[in-house]
């Protein structure tokens, strides 16, 4: 089975290797990272860079397909070939899948037409302009398409998709190998559970951050 993340400058690191600690774990998995062209890719965390080893033109399938989000994840417009490439892929796939704003790349590749899907609760309200039922929710399916809603929500769906592939007690294994039992020191982790003023602070720094995802 050949597991593809596709890598992107100013990607959320996160939202690739969240998902990558889990799935490169599955028996008889072979997995890539692939980028426009091979080589270092910077992430949203400038100082922190990751490797693709392989180019757009050297991967032409995959069985699943992982696409992580960014702060300027649909700035992808202004590269067709990207785009393009992920709907090829997509026509391969078992399964497509999203972390974050990921979902809004989906989106402007044309994949999430009249489906639901989920992304970062801030950016919800731009999956309507892709065709998409916007849904708050973690992990949300739609065929062969599951989104995971912001950055460690990309775990929760590693797992989902780890279970799909190769049964629960696999995936419950996995989760155990990387101790995943969230206990955060706050409950504040949606916009429902936030303190008010805490949640408008940040909805406005990430409005500006988002401004052209």
């Amino acid at each position: 089975m050949q597991i593809v993340f596709l890598f992107y400058d100013g990607m959320t690191a996160l939202d690739a290797i969240g998902p990558h600690e889990v799935l490169f774990r599955l028996p008889g998995v072979q997995v890539k990272r692939v980028a426009k062209r091979s080589g270092p890719i910077r992430t949203e965390s400038a100082d922190l860079q990751l490797t693709a080893e392989y180019a757009l033109s050297e991967v032409s399938h995959a069985d699943v397909l992982v696409v992580p989000g960014a702060g300027n994840a649909t700035a992808l417009r202004d590269h067709p070939e990207i785009l393009s490439w992920v709907r090829a892929i997509h026509a391969t796939t078992t399964w497509t899948t999203s972390v974050c704003t990921g979902s809004l790349i989906l989106g402007a590749a044309g994949l999430l037409k009249g489906l639901p899907a989920t992304s970062h609760w801030a950016v919800l309200d731009r999956l309507p302009g892709y065709g998409a039922e916007p849904k708050h929710a973690r992990i949300v399916e739609a065929g062969k398409i599951i989104t995971a809603a912001g950055v460690s929500a990309g775990i929760d769906m590693a797992l989902t998709l780890a279970a799909k592939i190769a049964g629960p007690q696999v995936a419950q294994a996995l989760q155990l190998g990387i101790e995943y039992d969230p206990e955060p020191p706050f409950d504040v982790g949606s916009p429902e559970k936030a303190n008010p003023a805490i949640l408008e602070g940040l909805r406005t720094r990430l409005m500006a951050k988002f401004e052209n995802a």
